[in-house]
């Protein structure tokens, strides 16, 4: 009986219960066997004498010395060898359930100690990031530090850079001041060597209907040179002059009739000559004195700016440009807010004049041009171009206004202070035809600020004469 069956039922109970049941069963069973082998041989054992062997593969012989031995009744019982096949129960209520309990004492020591050391480990991970994290925030502390520092070292420069910015804007300030100062005194000199020249001729007949009434500008600072119109006085006897003026003085016409609306007007009024005019836009407070251009075909030209000489200096401020500047026989701005009165009281347009250097003459023409009012910065509203000049206008078409100080356009800086005169800047100008009058062209400058139009002649091409002007549409 080397093996047990359990029937369906043996799942009711647990593992250690039936292992315990199995090992008793086989006790008693051989228990019961044993005693049945001693029953049965009792009868034929004469000393009540036995032994029990264990069966092994080899019997060994019966010793004999020659001598009849008294016989007894020995019992040779043969146990099976047994092979445990089936699982084995320890029973932890005997003799080695201390040992057990010290066995898996230990045994948790040793799941104990290696949790420990597994969390010693991931400790030690853990103060390994601690310190790499204290590393990090330490150089973030120094970094902040010498941010902070630098920080101060740009501002510390950008408050140098711009008490540098300030204090060159203030030399050039007492530059154009000095600027302004020689060109008056220039000025003067011409005004005296005029005054001269007309001492050296005593006039005959000063007819008293046409002398030249200053007054009537407006209230703008656009001056021509007081005394008596030079066209009207006799051409001087050169044989008999003591002294030969070194000044060109070209004959000057002044008509004392109007005010008209504008030069075209007048021009149908029967005055065909180019001379001063004086003129009265509609809603205009008072009238002005200006420049009618008649020589160029059909004439009627309303002449707003011209450049010639170089006489006047064209790097002024905004209230300079609004009101206007210049001599009208010479080099002048009409007037920001003049220009505004002509050009909105009918639909104008514009021709601009350009000569170069070698006598060589171009233009160009706009099929419409007004300007929009002082609340807009006079904004500048072109047509169409044509002509021979190339188009180097259009890109300012929509811009305002900017002078040295009222910086009103596209660009960072102030195109004005660059370019060195008022104009309808974007970033900054193809063309500037206020801008500082250089002699011979081609000149020399860290900055385009010679008077320039970039399709004819490039930038860095000084125009010798240019000027500006405007007449209603046919």
């Amino acid at each position: 009986m080397n093996s047990f069956h359990f029937s369906p039922f043996a799942d009711l109970f647990s593992k250690d219960v039936i292992v315990q049941l199995h090992f008793k069963m086989k006790a008693f069973i051989w228990t019961a066997g044993v005693l049945i082998f001693l029953l049965i041989g009792t009868g034929h054992c004469r000393g009540g004498q036995f032994k029990i062997k264990k069966m092994t593969q080899r019997r060994y012989p019966r010793a004999t010395d020659g001598k009849e031995e008294v016989k007894k009744c020995s019992y040779t019982f043969l146990v099976p060898e047994q092979k445990i096949t089936g699982p084995i129960c320890v029973n932890t209520k005997g003799q080695d359930a201390g040992a057990m309990k010290d066995m898996v004492t230990r045994m948790d020591l040793e799941n104990l100690k290696d949790v420990l050391s597994r969390q010693k480990r991931e400790i030690d991970v853990l103060q390994l990031v601690v310190d790499v994290d204290g590393n990090i925030v330490n150089e973030v502390k120094l970094l902040r530090k010498e941010s902070r520092n630098m920080n101060s070292r740009v501002t510390q420069l950008y408050m140098q850079l711009l008490h540098e910015i300030i204090r060159k804007r203030d030399n050039s300030l007492e530059l154009s001041q000095l600027e302004n100062k020689v060109l008056n005194v220039t000025t003067e000199m011409l005004k005296m060597a005029t005054r001269y020249r007309e001492l050296e001729v005593v006039p005959q007949h000063i007819p008293n209907s046409h002398q030249y009434t200053p007054g009537l500008l407006g209230g703008n600072e656009i001056q021509r040179d007081p005394g008596y119109p030079r066209d009207l006085m006799p051409p001087p006897d050169l044989a008999t002059s003591p002294t030969k003026s070194p000044f060109k003085m070209p004959p000057v016409t002044f008509i004392n009739e109007g005010p008209f609306k504008d030069c075209q007007q007048a021009k149908e009024a029967g005055h065909s000559i180019s001379g001063i005019y004086l003129i009265k836009p509609e809603n205009s407070n008072g009238p002005m004195q200006l420049w009618c251009e008649n020589s160029l075909d059909p004439g009627g030209w309303t002449v707003i700016q011209k450049r010639k000489d170089g006489s006047v200096n064209f790097f002024r401020n905004w209230e300079n440009y609004k009101k206007g500047f210049g001599n009208i026989d010479g080099e002048y701005w009409l007037g920001l807010e003049n220009i505004y009165m002509l050009s909105n009281q009918d639909n104008y347009k514009l021709l601009i004049e350009l000569e170069d250097w070698s006598d060589k003459k171009v233009y160009a023409e706009y099929s419409s041009f007004r300007l929009e009012p002082e609340s807009e910065y006079y904004r500048l509203r072109l047509g169409t171009y044509q002509g021979n000049a190339g188009d180097s206008l259009m890109w300012h078409n929509g811009k305002q206004f900017t002078t040295l100080d009222r910086d009103k356009d596209v660009y960072t800086g102030n195109c004005a202070h660059f370019h060195k005169g008022g104009w309808w800047y974007n970033t900054c100008a193809h063309s500037n035809l206020n801008g500082v009058w250089y002699r011979g062209g081609h000149y020399r400058s860290k900055h385009q600020d010679g008077i320039f139009w970039a399709e004819y002649r490039g930038g860095s091409y000084s125009l010798r004469a240019v000027q500006m002007m405007i007449k209603p549409i046919d």
